[in-house]
């Protein structure tokens, strides 16, 4: 009887969440995918937000001179942009730091699936990375290769030790770091909507430990991203990514930083909040909040698991490639850009090796995982048309749902922290139990479980 009070009680506590939610809060429903093609993402897009007043996103095949929010060719990054561009605190312990695309490069070959070598330059430079590669074959003919098969390939033998592959720590003070720029891309979303997507680039990505074995997962290469989607020059949402998912928030909810605003590179007497993110140790994972999260596996299972803490401080801001997107076309910003050319970012292949043999004595398996996997492809592969606000889903995220949360999800460990600004998880639909016995009791059902699950999914 106890246990059917509980359930009834916990979909209640559901209930009175869902209903509750503020005109902003319906918001996020138009980035809520369910059970629905890519046409029916849009049309119920634009169904919400024609409800609320608001027109929506459109694709860049809908985009036209009277719905365009920028220019189409930008002769400068928007102020809004870089006054709420996030602030990234690395893990305090990190070992593999950022590093300069640049720099990086030279250090590889690229070979296809098969290992033949289809690049002669030495070193590799950016101006080598194309969309497709003309090979000679024995018999004096040429084959074109597409890059989308290619890897990346290191000059030497690696190990997680390679100097090369460490990076560069933030200065200290300021946090810029001089040898690695950020990424920045604009994409016109149309009828005012703009998307700033901030990528951040490391040389090795440290896979994690399961229940003190590993690491598992190592790659060369490692690119993670954050986006930040305004509205009318105003930040409404921001997305942030981890393990080929990711988690979205209202603009509102995620932790800011005071910080003097740059203007044309120079600093100004003017004070901005700028949001702040946390870098998980060695997989430079995203997310909003300090402490242990759970990912890749549903309902909150520890044993895999990110850390982050508040470690040193990166300002992209300070050093960043900006470039403009279309869909199709892109367009440097500035003359540093110009001169890097735009070709290697139609590279298809991957910015690492490729998973290393199995008789090879630097890897190892397990029964989900090898220790080096393949390294990640590149920006343009991170899906920035999108409507949503998330760029993929995670396998048994089936309904490819997306809602952007109204409170930070706490992380769990000794370096957790707590306070008015962040939610317990799904523990906070149950403060106002009393006596706090049957909370405690409740709670003793409920959390972890799929129940909690949901009501943190859809309650935010």
């Amino acid at each position: 009887m106890y246990l059917i009070y509980t359930f009834f009680l916990n979909l209640w506590c559901l209930h009175r969440s869902v209903n509750a939610r503020t005109k902003e809060n319906q918001l996020n429903l138009i980035f809520h995918q369910r059970f629905i093609s890519e046409e029916q993402i849009e049309y119920e897009f634009k169904l919400k937000t024609q409800e609320l007043n608001i027109p929506p996103i459109l694709s860049p095949e809908e985009l036209t001179d009277e719905t365009k929010s920028i220019p189409k060719r930008l002769q400068s990054v928007p102020q809004y942009i870089l006054d709420n561009c996030p602030l990234v605190h690395l893990y305090s312990e990190e070992r593999y730091w950022p590093a300069d695309i640049k720099d990086f490069v030279t250090h590889f070959h690229i070979e296809d699936s098969n290992g033949v070598i289809v690049n002669v330059s030495h070193p590799l430079t950016l101006h080598d990375l194309k969309q497709s590669y003309n090979v000679s074959l024995e018999n004096g003919t040429f084959t074109n290769v597409d890059s989308e098969g290619t890897f990346m390939t290191s000059n030497e033998k690696f190990n997680d030790n390679t100097e090369w592959l460490f990076g560069f720590r933030p200065e200290y003070g300021t946090g810029r770091i001089k040898r690695a720029p950020a990424v920045l891309f604009i994409v016109d979303k149309g009828n005012g909507w703009v998307d700033a997507y901030w990528f951040y680039f490391y040389p090795f990505n440290w896979g994690p430990f399961i229940m003190g074995y590993g690491p598992w997962g190592n790659h060369i290469g490692d690119w993670e991203h954050s986006l930040v989607r305004f509205y009318m020059g105003e930040p409404k949402f921001l997305w942030m990514s981890a393990h080929g998912g990711g988690s979205a928030y209202h603009f509102h909810a995620i932790e800011k930083v005071k910080k003097l605003r740059h203007v044309d590179g120079k600093i100004q007497n003017s004070i901005v909040w700028r949001p702040l993110i946390f870098s998980a140790r060695g997989t430079h994972a995203n997310y909003a909040t300090v402490g242990q999260h759970s990912h890749d596996v549903p309902f909150f299972f520890m044993p895999l698991s990110d850390f982050t803490d508040r470690g040193p401080m990166w300002d992209p801001v300070l050093n960043y490639y900006a470039y403009q997107y279309s869909g199709q076309d892109i367009y440097p910003i500035t003359d540093r850009e110009k001169d890097m050319g735009t070709e290697w970012l139609r590279y298809a292949g991957a910015w690492g090796n490729k998973r290393l043999k199995w008789n090879d004595p630097r890897q190892k398996w397990c029964p989900v995982q090898w220790r080096y996997i393949d390294g990640p492809r590149g920006p343009l592969s991170k899906n920035l048309e999108r409507m949503s606000l998330c760029q993929s889903f995670k396998w048994w995220n089936f309904w490819k749902g997306c809602p952007a949360r109204q409170w930070l999800k706490r992380g769990e460990g000794l370096d957790a922290e707590k306070n008015d600004s962040f939610g317990d998880n799904c523990g906070i639909l149950l403060y106002k139990i009393r006596p706090k016995w049957l909370r405690g009791l409740v709670r003793l059902f409920m959390w972890r479980g799929v129940l909690c699950f949901l009501m943190d999914y859809f309650t935010g």
